[in-house]
C-alpha cells in the first residue's frame, strides 16, 4: 500500500533532508529534524504491516508524535534565524496536513466495526 499518507510523509522527509543539506550549522538540530521527519514515514510503513489492529494504531501514534516533533524542530530553526519563515512555511504546512491525515486515520482505526457493536 502506497497511499496518500505514505506519499506525503515520504515527500516531507525528502524535502527536509534536502533543506538540511543547505544548512551548514546547527548539526544537532538538523540531525534531530531529519530523524523525526524520516521516522514519520518509517512508522506509517510499519503500520501497514502491523500484526494487529492495536499494533497498527500504535505505529500511527508514534508517527503522529514524530510529526509533532518535526514541526517543533522546524519552528526552532525559524526562531534561531537558521532558516526563514518563508523557507519553513511550506514544510510546516505539510507537517500540519500529515498530522490531520494521521489523526483521521487513527480515529477511523479506533472505531469499532459494526459487527463488534452488536
Amino acid at each position: 500500500m502506497n497511499g496518500p499518507l505514505s506519499q506525503e510523509s515520504m515527500k516531507l522527509a525528502v524535502a527536509i533532508i534536502r533543506m538540511c543539506d543547505d544548512i551548514h550549522n546547527r548539526a544537532v538540530i538538523k540531525n534531530q529534524l531529519i530523524r523525526s521527519a524520516s521516522s514519520i514515514e518509517a512508522n506509517v510503513h510499519e503500520a501497514q504491516y502491523g500484526y494487529s489492529k492495536d499494533d497498527f494504531i500504535f505505529k500511527l501514534q508514534i508517527a503522529l508524535k514524530e510529526c509533532n516533533e518535526t514541526h517543533y524542530w522546524l519552528e526552532l530553526l525559524v526562531q534561531t534565524d537558521t532558516i526563514t519563515r518563508t523557507a519553513a512555511q511550506p514544510l510546516l504546512n505539510q507537517c500540519t496536513h500529515i498530522r490531520y491525515m494521521l489523526i483521521k486515520s487513527l480515529n477511523t482505526a479506533k472505531k469499532p466495526h459494526a459487527e463488534e457493536q452488536c
